[in-house]
């Protein structure tokens, strides 16, 4: 019987040793968090010249990154038009260009840097099953094409043909997108920041920070400290309470997903034969793709809570079947979840109450794309301090009101979205 929870269906790639680097005198900046988002920043800070130490409390990988649903997505939630109404012409045309670049920033990186990372760039597809859902999509495409994007509409028969699944009216395809492995690229990640001289340290949680004599003293669980001149707190959904009132800014949600057994050549033949990562428009949307040996990996929204038997991942089962009839006997070979962090205006957040004290937080389902490149221009202001580079502004931290009854709401919310998806075609 397969595990009901804990690691992807990709083992970690075993590394020539364990990252155990904790360095002594004080450097230029301390991380904490070792995914995508604190890793692109090392590596590119380290490449500035800066010092760094990156403090991560469990294994490179283990974190959300490394359970990530693969899927290397240009753009916000929003889009162009609603970036330059909401932003201004500058601050709006910045968002839009940086958005437009993510998944350029992943795939450069991949192929210039010769990662040990299986990918595919043919796209991804966002589903639509009702006409509500279609006609977003065309004013999508329209604003996109508009700006020169390789995108399209797709059509009920074309989208059949593309996903091989039932229930699509039609959908959009976005060419500038792919996926890739999430586990090996953390890993790989880590590794090139680490031969660029970052210093990197598993199973060091942080617990404390203080600042004393200019200086940022960083307290691990082990009794281990780091001195620095600035931290980053790259945590995300995995926030605690570190920096008083972060956690409370986040609306952590856990994020199931599941992987069948390698897939027939006759079934690979007909499902995503093309290779594409899809999500669908549905209140609560399942996502999916193929992997690069065989595996088809779908995932979605879970219970609030921690998972406690297969019963938890039973809905992701139930759309598999909906979306693939022919997959109603199909061997469920791994089960896993992450946290994923969700800001109440769907945007990420860089904050930075105290000069040389940073934290971002917010992938919103663009974390691959998005924290990579935003880790680039962190490493940029931690060099020079210019915040103009940054994509989103610098913003104070504003707890969400209630926020201890703010996951009562949200499970209740996503309750009642499901019966309402049931409802619609």
């Amino acid at each position: 019987m397969p595990a009901p929870f804990s690691v992807p269906i990709w083992q970690k790639p075993q590394t020539a040793s364990a990252f155990q680097l904790l360095v002594t005198a004080p450097v230029d900046v301390a991380i904490v968090g070792g995914g995508f988002m604190g890793l692109s920043t090392a590596l590119h800070a380290a490449r500035l010249g800066l010092g760094v130490q990156v403090l991560e409390a469990g294994e490179i990988g283990q974190g959300a990154s490394g359970l990530n649903g693969g899927q290397v997505i240009p753009g916000l939630k929003y889009d162009p038009e609603w970036l330059l109404e909401h932003f201004g012409p500058e601050r709006g045309q910045a968002l839009v260009d940086f958005a437009a670049s993510t998944a350029d920033t992943v795939f450069d990186l991949i192929q210039d840097e010769k990662l040990a990372v299986p990918f595919t760039r043919n796209g991804w597809i966002q589903a639509a099953h009702t006409e509500t859902a279609l006609k977003a999509a065309a004013n999508r495409d329209r604003q996109w094409r508009a700006r020169g994007a390789d995108v399209r509409l797709l059509n009920e028969s074309e989208i059949a043909a593309m996903t091989g699944a039932q229930g699509y009216l039609g959908g959009w395809l976005d060419r500038r997108a792919g996926i890739i492995d999430p586990l090996a690229y953390t890993v790989e990640l880590a590794r090139i920041a680490a031969a660029a001289g970052a210093s990197i340290a598993e199973r060091q949680k942080v617990v404390k920070l203080r600042k004393e004599a200019g200086l940022w003293r960083v307290s691990t669980e082990s009794g281990a400290e780091v001195r620095a001149k600035a931290v980053v707190l790259a945590t995300n959904a995995y926030t605690d309470g570190l920096l008083p009132g972060l956690a409370e800014t986040i609306v952590p949600l856990h994020s199931f997903q599941v992987a069948t057994a390698p897939l027939s050549s006759n079934l690979a033949a007909t499902i995503l034969p093309e290779g594409q990562a899809v999500s669908d428009s549905r209140r609560i949307l399942v996502y999916y793709r193929k992997t690069a040996d065989g595996h088809l990996v779908l995932g979605g929204r879970g219970r609030m809570a921690r998972p406690r038997s297969e019963a938890d991942w039973a809905h992701l089962q139930r759309a598999l079947v909906r979306l693939y009839p022919a997959l109603s006997d199909v061997v469920i070979e791994k089960r896993w979840f992450g946290r994923v962090a969700m800001t109440p205006d769907h945007l990420p957040h860089i904050h930075e109450p105290e000069k040389g004290l940073l934290a971002v937080v917010g992938c919103q389902g663009r974390g691959v794309g998005m924290m990579t490149a935003l880790g680039k221009r962190m490493a940029g202001y931690l060099a020079n301090g210019e915040a103009a580079q940054l994509p989103f502004p610098l913003s104070p931290i504003r707890p969400i009101p209630f926020h201890a009854f703010r996951q009562i709401g949200v499970a209740a919310t996503i309750a009642w979205y499901r019966m309402l998806d049931a409802f619609e075609r």
